[in-house]
């Protein structure tokens, strides 16, 4: 028996089911827009991880220049200190008085 080689010609048919063909593409579109999905939730994911970085990174400085005073005060911070240091040039003129009632 001769070894047929097959050969393409013009005449080359190939039969696919259309049924089969149909859920071919519809395996094909569902993977990839599953894979788009994925993807996309990965990327969001990825951003917010960066983001929580960043904010932490920000939170601990803050937190340790703030009781220092690095990063300035508050304008009622400052108003306080004016007041307090007011009360206590006040205090320091009664003990000055109440000293000379002494004497």
């Amino acid at each position: 028996m001769p070894n047929k080689i097959p050969t393409l010609d013009d005449t080359l048919s190939a039969n696919i089911n259309i049924k089969w063909l149909i859920q071919i593409v519809v395996a094909i579109v569902i993977a990839v827009w599953f894979y788009a999905e994925i993807n996309n939730r990965i990327d969001k994911l990825e951003d917010q991880a960066t983001i929580n970085n960043i904010e932490i990174k920000q939170n601990s400085n803050f937190r340790i220049m703030w009781p220092r005073g690095s990063l300035g005060s508050l304008p009622d911070d400052a108003e306080q200190n004016m007041r307090l240091t007011y009360i206590e040039k006040q205090v320091e003129k009664l003990e000055k008085t109440v000293e000379g009632l002494e004497k």
